[in-house]
């Protein structure tokens, strides 16, 4: 080729590079905060199960590692800075630190706690993630336009419980409430739930043991149910893990135990191995050398569904991230078989549940036969018609 010709052919190559490589990728930076809230742990039976230190942020830093995966190549720069407050330390004043520098924050905390946070005039443009507690109030009339949830509802564990019931035909059931403020509410759960999916709860009685249980389970479990009805299956509501584990295989009937253990519905549990999930609990077990848990699936959730919509979007806007996360067009592989979407009236995270044992996937819920007029994963939780949340306009 002459000095001439290669001079006229040197823009077709530069063009043809230009159309191959695309439109030129702004940069973008997504700060996001990881605030908890720690708890002094209350004194419990058994210390088997010790809480993880870094439960809820290890899924978190999954997250963000498979995040940066996608955001490198578009010139998306996530970065997440992990704020943990000591007991009976100030949250608020963290919460308006964190906003400073960041408008996306993931919260670990409790209920009460969320909401102060949501009403924050620094959070009013914010985007706000719960992925620690299954409170209904936030999903019902509490609710908050900026505050979203991807931990699962109370009702939705409830309901998924319920459904495998009624499947098996184990509809005759009795329930022992543990004497904690959250495990009254559970059994409250569990109550409206079977209600809804018709299930009888023949008898209730409330755990009132203060002996050490590691030595006396075998004779004062028996004599405490004992004078239970005929029934299918025991429903325990213990969420702080204290007393349930006494209570399997030493009741007067042998009879199975579901709810806060034994069989039980979960957002996520270590059993999970098909749709993926075997490859998201090997990669989470490598970097955190432990099993994920429920509040790890949420936090990673959280931050996915930022990184899904900061890659459809090509914006950091936490306004323009809500807008699509809350759209039909938001979709989110969350290795169940399904893709996970948002409900547009009040933020929750729609999604199968497991109902599991401790070693193995009874159902994933919502079993065949639930239907819904518009998506079946709305049998689960809160449904439109029973939420009084008015601050997402509808959905």
């Amino acid at each position: 080729m002459t000095g001439s010709a290669t001079l006229r052919a040197l823009p077709c190559l530069a063009l043809i590079a230009a159309l191959l490589a695309g439109p030129a990728l702004a940069e973008i930076a997504i700060p996001m905060t990881y605030l908890r809230q720690e708890a002094e742990a209350p004194p419990v039976l058994s210390n088997l199960d010790p809480i993880p230190e870094d439960r809820g942020i290890a899924g978190a830093e999954l997250a963000l590692t498979d995040t940066k995966t996608t955001g490198s190549f578009m010139g998306h720069n996530y970065s997440l800075a992990v704020v943990s407050v000591e007991p009976g330390g100030d949250l608020l004043a963290a919460a308006r630190q964190a906003l400073a520098g960041s408008r996306i924050l993931f919260l670990d905390a409790t209920a009460a706690d969320m909401l102060r946070i949501a009403d924050l005039a620094e959070a009013s443009s914010a985007l706000l993630f719960n992925v620690s507690s299954g409170a209904r109030r936030l999903r019902d009339a509490d609710c908050r336009a900026n505050l979203l949830h991807t931990i699962s509802e109370d009702g939705m564990r409830a309901d998924a419980l319920m459904q495998v019931l009624k499947a098996r035909r184990w509809t005759r059931t009795v329930l022992v409430t543990g004497p904690k403020p959250e495990d009254k509410a559970f059994a409250a759960t569990l109550k409206a739930s079977a209600q809804k999916f018709g299930v009888d709860i023949l008898a209730e009685k409330d755990w009132s043991f203060d002996t050490d249980l590691r030595r006396a389970a075998g004779q004062e479990i028996p004599l405490f149910t004992q004078d239970f009805p005929d029934h299918d299956m025991l429903l325990v509501a213990d969420e702080a893990d204290d007393f349930a584990r006494y209570v399997l295989h030493n009741t007067w009937l042998p009879r199975p135990v579901a709810g806060s253990t034994g069989l039980h519905g979960e957002v996520w549990a270590p059993v999970l191995e098909q749709w993926g999930a075997v490859q998201l609990q090997n990669r989470f077990e490598k970097a955190a050398k432990r099993d994920m848990g429920p509040r790890d699936y949420a936090a990673w959730a959280a931050l996915r569904s930022v990184g899904e919509a900061v890659t459809r979007t090509g914006s950091a806007d936490p306004k323009a991230l809500r807008a699509f996360i809350l759209s039909p067009a938001f979709a989110l592989d969350g290795f169940k078989g399904r893709s996970l979407s948002y409900r547009g009236w009040n933020g929750q995270l729609r999604q199968p549940m497991a109902v599991v044992n401790d070693r193995a996937l009874v159902e994933l819920a919502p079993l065949e036969g639930y239907l819904h007029q518009t998506n079946d994963m709305d049998t689960l939780g809160l449904d439109q018609p029973e939420s009084a949340c008015t601050a997402f306009g509808g959905g």
